[in-house]
């Protein structure tokens, strides 16, 4: 009885008072409903009351039964008895009482980790904890995979080269609605919650939004009770950390992976071969099919090891999976070299295989490197679909029932290396013919496609492919004559179309057009936001949408908001939940709208200004431990946080940023105090990685840190201009930067930004967003209002209109942006040399990123977004209207839409049998 009042007490408490003092705010700052309550659980899983209550007391609840009738009766056939026995040892579920909680941490520590438990570490601490947590989600993860086998449910599949997934340790916790929990059990055994998670790295298995978006993607799957798997690749080292040195970006490996991933599940049963190079072998004509029949042989045999993640979703028992390859040499040792005194040759597969998996997106600008990255796709796309079909195929059925069971989304183009090689395995392994492997294929793929940029759209030089996989380049020609042959059959007489239309482009060498193949051999086609999808029919892919414009379809990208607001921004969350009144929002974002009605209360503005600041003084202790700068979190944080890249167009920002230093201190000098007060104190936040063969784009990171050099060392300009960048950009950090930001630019060159997604989350947070006319800014715009977004520049018509003349028409230039440019190669921001080649990319007819031309409409812009900054209630209010018309923007939307338009499959919510 005393242990059951003890948990009462924690389970009132959980992140209550306690937790709001360790985090560092007050109580009246965050309302008691934020806290997800164990009566407010029980209604979204709708567990019976009667069993809620043996939860308050602290037992192990003997009537919440783990499945039995789910069991797969061929694994245990003719052994009833034995089935009884091991389903009666762990009957039900783990016990989640605090003090159950504690014991099973310090049993990790003791025997999972061989640690001491009396020692104070916080590392071995987040790894029991780990540990822990991924118990509870194993057993839901094993029972609804067995479920959703009992029911025989259609899949879909979810092929990406990568997933930036960021932390998993809250976001578990936060899905398996026991947060409060451990976070009690923590604090009696001398840890807080919030120190262990910051022992966690982000896993390195991603670079950008691609990732990202592919994460969302997986847990809005799991939380809407789609039957889901995702795959990847296992990078051992990532793709790079990046550190700040000498004034440049410097790479180092990340070593993500040095401590262990107490997440991952080590399969060593679930193992393929993947066949590399080698020659073909005619085998004369098939009996059943009647068509030549080749054997692949000789070459190179790559092992696949399979890891699996349990991918929980939020307040439901459904977890999903996501399985990563990592590669293994076939035949790791050849003692027979070794006795020979060949010690290298007798490891020589090892070394050879294992880098396969070492590193994401290694440089492609040499013949090495376009064969590393050519072989890693393969790798992990042979190794994916044939553990689709063993899945498939452990029900006697027919391999024609694929399509109405098996649903598999290309993301990029990156695994479109499946069409071919999904033909490959259908013809020489289950021995279809041409007809039927086609039919199959065709219907169970899709593909989406995320770029505009001609020159981004994947091509492989012909001779490697033909090296590489040559039964592949045979598949590839079959599909592209009789593609080809249609293309004739209904253009009769016009040989340009048909060479637009080739997979196979006539150059030299001869190039496969990947997004062509995914285009051909997929049902369905998908750009990702409504300017995106137009320019694919209409500019990028004209010919194919004029042959099948129904294969083509749009779907706008989202965001996981429970990820981005409930866990990344905790204040606002619960200001959400104590103005709506309750926090179902966060399963249905449209009740935000609520807020609309409201926005122009004062009660509400003071306390979304006091949860706003709350977050920007997080980021400004940051900032201080990792840039050692000391900002002013009163500023406006102006923040522009992505990939470095041209057409995102740091380099304007950063332009526009020494002219408002040029200005200030001409006025300081002048001693105009009347123009000065025009100004509001801005701290202009950057944080982004450059590829490390992007050598412009690093050029642009050189000129960020040499400004911000300049005009933080500037005490005559006080605090009325920061610039800050932050190295080594990830997940983690964003969820900082995104909650405090008080403006967010999304500035690419109209027409080059698929949709962006990092402009929800900042949007979904209250941050107003400053953007060109790309993307998914315009779709944000229409939600939100033209009124409560900074919009400027030319649209996509206009730039490409001024793109075709570029070279005859010698614009002249912007005189403010002519000012800055002089005082850079004065060497006013240091050794003008470092920046010469940008200086030169912006002289007439060579600006095909239109920085010259939106320069003067983005000067204008800021000027505007300073006159509505000095007045904090139209400011509030606009941040408050935004956020609460961003229901459009969420993943689950998302998924739901390909769920309809592509994938054909409905929910199967997995729940504990009801007690008896």
């Amino acid at each position: 009885e005393r242990d059951g009042e003890r948990d009462r007490e924690r389970e009132r408490d959980g992140e209550g008072e306690l937790l709001q003092m360790q985090r560092g705010r007050s109580p009246s700052l965050v309302d008691d409903k934020m806290d997800v309550v164990e009566e407010e659980v029980a209604k979204l899983l709708h567990v019976p009351s009667h069993l809620l209550e043996e939860k308050k007391l602290g037992r192990n609840n003997p009537l919440l039964l783990r499945q039995k009738s789910y069991i797969d009766e061929a694994e245990m056939e003719g052994h009833a008895e034995l089935r009884e026995k091991l389903w009666n040892l762990l009957c039900t579920y783990l016990p989640c009482d605090v003090l159950s909680l504690q014991k099973s941490i310090v049993q990790h520590v003791e025997y999972t980790l061989a640690r001491r438990r009396y020692k104070r570490d916080k590392g071995s601490f987040y790894q029991a904890c780990a540990h822990s947590v991924r118990d509870r989600l194993i057993e839901r993860w094993t029972d609804t995979q067995q479920y959703l086998s009992s029911k025989d449910t259609k899949r879909v599949y979810y092929l990406s080269l990568e997933y930036l997934l960021g932390r998993n340790l809250q976001n578990a916790m936060s899905c398996l609605a026991l947060k409060n929990r451990y976070s009690a059990a923590l604090q009696e055994l001398g840890y807080s919650l919030e120190e262990l998670m910051e022992e966690e790295r982000d896993p390195g298995l991603g670079s950008g939004g691609l990732g990202r978006l592919a994460s969302c993607f997986l847990d809005s799957l799991a939380t809407l009770n789609y039957a889901a798997w995702g795959y990847g690749i296992r990078y051992k080292y990532g793709m790079f950390e990046q550190r700040l040195i000498s004034k440049a970006q410097a790479e180092f490996p990340d070593f993500w992976l040095a401590q262990g991933y107490p997440w991952e599940v080590e399969r060593p049963d679930v193992q393929y071969l993947v066949k590399m190079y080698g020659y073909l072998e005619e085998q004369g004509l098939d009996a059943e099919t009647g068509e030549t029949k080749y054997v692949w042989k000789g070459g190179e045999d790559v092992l696949a090891l399979g890891y699996d993640i349990p991918v929980p979703g939020f307040h439901t028992w459904n977890t999903n999976n996501l399985r990563l390859w990592t590669s293994k040499a076939s035949c790791e040792f050849d003692l027979g070299h070794f006795n020979d005194g060949q010690y290298y040759a007798a490891i020589e597969e090892k070394e050879r295989s294992e880098p396969l998996t070492s590193v994401l997106y290694p440089c492609d600008n040499n013949a090495p490197g376009k064969e590393l990255r050519l072989r890693q796709q393969y790798f992990y796309v042979s190794a994916t679909l044939q553990d689709i079909l063993r899945r498939f195929k452990k029900r006697p059925r027919s391999l024609f029932d694929i399509p109405n069971k098996v649903a598999i989304q290309l993301n990029e183009t990156h695994p479109a290396i499946a069409i071919p090689e999904f033909m490959r395995l259908l013809l020489d392994e289950e021995n279809l013919s041409w007809k039927e492997a086609w039919h199959i294929v065709y219907n169970t793929c899709a593909y989406t496609n995320h770029t505009v940029m001609p020159e981004a759209l994947e091509v492989w030089p012909l001779p490697l492919v033909e090296h590489m996989l040559p039964r592949h380049l045979q598949i590839i020609y079959e599909i592209n004559h009789q593609f080809l042959n249609e293309v004739r059959a209904r253009w009769k007489n016009d040989p340009h179309r048909v060479a637009r239309m080739s997979i196979i482009e006539e150059s030299e060498p001869k190039l496969i057009k990947m997004a062509h193949l995914a285009i051909i051999g997929c049902h369905k086609v998908n750009g990702v936001a409504l300017i995106h999808t137009n320019l694919l029919c209409t500019s990028l892919f004209p010919d194919f949408y004029e042959m099948w414009p129904q294969k083509f379809v749009n779907i706008t990208n989202g965001i996981n908001h429970r990820r981005w607001m409930l866990q990344a921004n905790p204040a606002i969350s619960a200001l959400i939940s104590k103005w709506i009144g309750k926090h179902d929002w966060i399963h249905d974002l449209g009740k935000l709208e609520k807020l609309k009605e409201m926005a122009s209360n004062p009660d509400l503005q003071r306390d979304w200004r006091e949860a706003k600041k709350y977050n920007k003084q997080r980021l400004a202790e940051f900032i201080e431990n990792t840039c050692d700068i000391v900002v002013d979190s009163d500023a406006m944080f102006d923040v522009h946080v992505k990939r470095i890249h041209e057409y995102k167009r740091q380099f304007m920002n950063i332009l526009s940023v020494a002219y408002r230093y040029l200005r200030i201190l001409s006025l300081v000098e002048e001693g105009n105090l009347g123009a000065l007060k025009q100004f509001v104190p801005r701290v202009v936040i950057f944080a982004g990685k450059a590829a490390p063969n992007y050598f412009i784009a690093k050029d642009v990171i050189k000129l960020i840190l040499a400004i911000a050099d300049t005009i933080n060392s500037d005490s005559r300009i006080k605090n009325l201009l920061k610039v800050i960048f932050i190295p080594n950009y990830n997940v983690s950090v964003a969820e900082l930067i995104i909650p405090a930001s008080d403006l967010s630019q999304h500035i690419s060159t109209a027409g080059f930004e698929a949709s962006g997604t990092s402009n929800m989350k900042f949007c979904m947070n209250g941050s107003l967003l400053l953007g060109s006319r790309d993307g998914a800014n315009l779709e944000i715009e229409n939600a939100i209002g033209k009124q409560n977004i900074f919009m400027f520049g030319a649209n996509s018509k206009e730039v490409e209109t001024l793109q075709s003349t570029i070279k005859y028409r010698k614009p002249q230039m912007d005189g403010r942006l002519q000012q800055v440019l002089e005082e850079i190669a004065k060497g006013r921001f240091g050794n003008e040399v470092n920046f010469a080649n940008l200086i030169e990319s912006l002289q007439p007819g060579n600006d095909v990123y239109m920085v010259g031309h939106d320069f003067g409409s983005y000067l204008e812009v800021n000027e505007m977004i300073d006159a509505v900054f000095v007045n904090p209630e139209e400011w509030t209010t606009k941040c408050i209207l935004t956020c609460a018309s961003m229901s459009q923007f969420s993943s689950d939307r998302c998924i739901r839409e390909y769920a309809d338009k592509i994938w054909h499959v409905e929910p199967h919510q997995f729940t504990p049998p009801a007690p008896k």
